[in-house]
């Protein structure tokens, strides 16, 4: 049996308009407990995705003030979706590749495509936990070995 996207994807997505702050982004994030959102236009058209790192990055470390500054100078562009009939392999492999950790899912009716829901490498680590060996080979081809270190501490 092959495990696709659609098996594990989450079919809710919270999503904000481009013109909205970033303070009103972290916010939203905040909220609903999540690390990214979606930015789309009110036709439905995906634009781009704003992710914590990019509020960090782009905005706190370069000292903007986050009422000042709107979604659209700051998302990351453009987006890379993947089908709900993608296996998970595929879907994981197109994720470390262009090293991102939020892929939306989109499915095509006639000529657009629709949001069907988001995929995240920490759902698919929770759903499927066999497929940590197939990312181990996936980040080390050369059959190099990563020792697990069991000891951590916490202060």
């Amino acid at each position: 049996m092959v495990l696709l996207v659609k098996d594990v994807m989450v079919p809710q997505v919270v999503t904000i308009s481009p013109d909205q702050t970033v303070k009103n982004a972290a916010r939203t994030m905040n909220k609903f407990s999540i690390s990214s959102l979606l930015v789309m236009e009110e036709n439905g058209r995906i634009l781009g995705i704003v992710t914590e790192k990019d509020i960090i990055s782009r905005v706190v470390c370069s000292g903007i003030d986050p009422k000042e500054i709107s979604i659209c100078e700051i998302m990351s562009e453009p987006i890379i979706a993947v089908s709900p009939e993608e296996p998970i392999e595929t879907a994981v492999e197109l994720m470390l590749t262009h090293k991102i950790k939020k892929l939306p899912v989109m499915e095509r009716q006639e000529e657009a495509y629709r949001l069907m829901g988001i995929l995240s490498l920490l759902d698919v680590a929770r759903i499927q936990p066999d497929l940590i060996n197939s990312l181990k080979t996936l980040l080390h081809p050369e059959g190099e070995q990563v020792e697990a270190q069991p000891n951590f501490y916490v202060s």
